[in-house]
C-alpha cells in the first residue's frame, strides 16, 4: 500500500512558519535600511551570533524557554506570534481557496499585511519600499486571478488611496493637524490592487470600527490621550484579511438584508 501523503494545509502550515520566520527578520531590519540577507542574525543584547538550531520557527522559542542561549535576555513575543500567525492564516488560504493561483496570491497578500502591521505597530512606519512594490504587484498580478480584472485592481487603488487623502485633508481642516500620513494611503491603494474597491471598502470600515473601538477602550483605560497616536496600519491590515476571507460572504450578508 502506498502511504499516503500528508495533508496540503501541513505544507502550507510549515511555508508560513519559514515566511514567518523572515518576516521577523523584515521587521527587524527594514526600517533601518540594513540588509535583510546579511549578516546573519544575533541578539540584539549581547549580540552573539544566533545558531540555525535556534532559529527554528516556534520550536527555538519553547526549547530556549523564549530567552537567549548565551545572556538568558527576554526574546520578544514578537517572534512566535508572526510566526504562528502566518502559519495558521496560510492554512485558512489553502482551506478558503483551494488548490489554485489565487491561493498563492492571498499568501503573498497575506505577507504583505503581517510585515505592515508589524513595522507599523513597533515603528509607527508604513515604508514604501514594501508599500509601492506590493501595489505594482497587486496590479500585475490581476491576470491570475479568477475573479477580478486590472481594472478592478486599478479602480480599487485609486479609490483605496483617494479615500484617505480625503479623510486626511478633513481631519486637517477639523484639527489643523495631520490624522494620517502618506504611508496609510499607500497601504490602502496596496489592498485595493489586490482586493479590488469592494476589498477597499469592507477594510476601511472594518479598520474604522476596531480603531476606533481600540482608540476608545485605551482612552478610557488612561493608556492614551487624545493626542495619543495609534497604528492605523494594524487596523487596515486586519480589514484587508478579513475582506480577503470574509469579504463574499459579508456581502453576501448585506445584499439579503431588507
Amino acid at each position: 500500500m502506498v502511504p499516503q501523503s500528508p495533508p496540503v494545509w501541513i505544507y502550507a502550515a510549515l511555508l508560513g512558519l519559514v515566511v514567518g520566520s523572515y518576516l521577523n527578520v523584515l521587521v527587524h531590519r527594514l526600517p533601518s535600511g540594513k540588509s535583510t540577507i546579511w549578516p546573519r542574525s544575533r541578539c540584539p543584547f549581547c549580540g552573539g551570533a544566533i545558531k540555525a538550531k535556534d532559529n527554528i520557527p516556534l520550536l527555538s522559542f519553547l526549547l530556549l524557554k523564549g530567552r537567549c542561549r548565551y545572556c538568558r535576555a527576554p526574546i520578544s513575543w514578537r517572534y512566535p506570534f508572526l510566526e504562528g500567525f502566518t502559519a495558521a492564516a496560510f492554512v485558512t488560504c489553502v482551506l478558503r481557496f483551494g488548490l489554485s493561483a489565487e491561493t498563492l496570491i492571498a499568501m503573498l497578500f497575506v505577507s504583505l499585511m503581517v510585515l505592515l502591521a508589524a513595522i507599523d505597530m513597533e515603528h509607527f512606519l508604513l515604508p514604501d519600499s514594501v508599500t509601492l512594490p506590493g501595489l505594482l504587484i497587486g496590479l500585475a498580478l490581476r491576470a491570475w486571478h479568477p475573479h477580478t480584472s486590472f481594472l478592478d485592481a486599478l479602480v480599487g487603488a485609486v479609490i483605496g488611496a483617494g479615500l484617505l487623502i480625503l479623510l486626511i485633508n478633513f481631519w486637517f481642516w477639523l484639527r489643523n493637524e495631520e490624522g494620517m500620513g502618506l504611508g496609510d494611503v499607500n497601504m490602502l491603494a496596496l489592498i485595493g490592487a489586490f482586493l479590488g474597491w469592494q476589498g477597499v471598502l469592507t477594510t476601511l470600515f472594518v479598520a474604522a470600527l476596531t480603531g476606533a473601538s481600540t482608540g476608545i477602550a485605551l482612552l478610557v483605560a488612561g493608556r492614551v490621550g487624545l493626542r495619543s497616536r495609534l497604528p492605523f496600519g494594524v487596523f487596515l491590515a486586519l480589514g484587508g484579511l478579513v475582506s480577503l476571507f470574509f469579504g463574499d460572504f459579508l456581502a453576501l450578508y448585506f445584499d439579503g438584508l431588507p
